[in-house]
């Protein structure tokens, strides 16, 4: 005979009482945690972590998607024009004061510029005095030095001064009388000594702007500013013993101490050695007119090429 269902497929319906008969076993069996269906009881911390990771994902496309609308919405740079420049520099020249022409020139030439200085002995032979005081222009920097010949002639010692103030002496290793130019060779020189830039002075006019610098009466180094007013001018010293030919003549102030000094452009090129200066009265002072042996008769008295 057929054994009653033990379950009702319908959760409200009262279950039927056991059989009388049946045995003890099923009603046991029937409360046993093994007959009824299996809670699902893992589902439910899946699904939160599946949760998590989708909310990070739509954050992070969120995120994505306002800093593209940010970038999107932001005003192109605009393109810098001619006239942005124009007005850049307008400005930049209104506002900032620029070296002149002529303290560029000294900038240039000041650190190949020295102070020579010419020492004898007295009358009575026991003292050591000066003789006579110029400049000088270093041509190469292993201490070639170019002066005038009437500043170092007759000395016993010859003492130089760089621009960065080493002291030393020198020796006359040549000499220019026509020209009236020395050549030394100084016996120590500094690390970082610089040779003079030289220039021809075939393109050389009247009116070109030239800078003196030199140590007139000891005192410099010193400059002064003026232009070219001739060329192939000619000069005879007061006392008759010297006649220089083919000088440059220069309206820049010159006085005694700036001999042998260089004659610079306004782009700090060497165009010329300080020579003399002239003036009818015994004063021996710059009234206007100078003169300076070209650098090319100067380069040939160390047997520099020609340009």
């Amino acid at each position: 005979m057929p054994r009653p269902a033990l379950y009702s497929s319908s959760r409200h319906a009262r279950r039927p009482a056991p059989d009388a008969g049946a045995p003890m076993a099923a009603t046991v069996a029937d409360a046993s945690p093994t007959a009824s269906p299996a809670t699902p009881t893992g589902v439910t911390g899946i699904s939160k972590r599946h949760l998590r990771t989708l909310w990070s994902v739509v954050l992070l496309l969120t995120a994505l998607l306002v800093t593209s609308l940010w970038l999107h919405q932001r005003p192109n740079d605009r393109k810098i024009t001619q006239e942005d420049i124009d007005a850049a520099v307008l400005r930049t020249l209104e506002t900032t004061t620029l070296p002149s022409a002529a303290a560029r020139a000294v900038d240039a030439i000041a650190p190949s510029v020295v102070r020579v200085v010419g020492y004898g002995r007295s009358k009575n032979g026991k003292e050591e005095v000066e003789r006579g005081v110029g400049t000088g222009v270093v041509i190469v920097d292993k201490g070639i030095i170019l002066t005038n010949l009437h500043v170092v002639l007759g000395s016993d010692r010859i003492a130089i001064t760089f621009h960065d103030g080493l002291e030393t002496t020198a020796s006359i290793t040549g000499a220019q009388p026509e020209n009236d130019l020395a050549v030394l060779q100084a016996h120590k020189v500094p690390d970082d000594l610089e040779a003079a830039p030289m220039r021809s002075t075939q393109d050389l006019r009247a009116g070109d702007q030239v800078v003196a610098v030199g140590f007139p009466f000891g005192i410099g180094p010193s400059a002064s500013a003026g232009v070219v007013s001739g060329l192939k001018r000619e000069f005879t010293s007061p006392e008759g013993k010297r006649q220089l030919s083919n000088l440059i003549q220069f309206d820049a102030a010159a006085n005694p101490g700036n001999s042998g000094g260089p004659l610079v452009t306004m782009d700090g090129e060497v165009v010329g050695i300080v020579t003399a200066i002239l003036n009818p009265t015994p004063a021996r002072t710059f009234i206007g007119i100078g003169f300076a042996v070209p650098i090319e008769n100067a380069a040939s008295a160390v047997g520099m090429p020609p340009f």
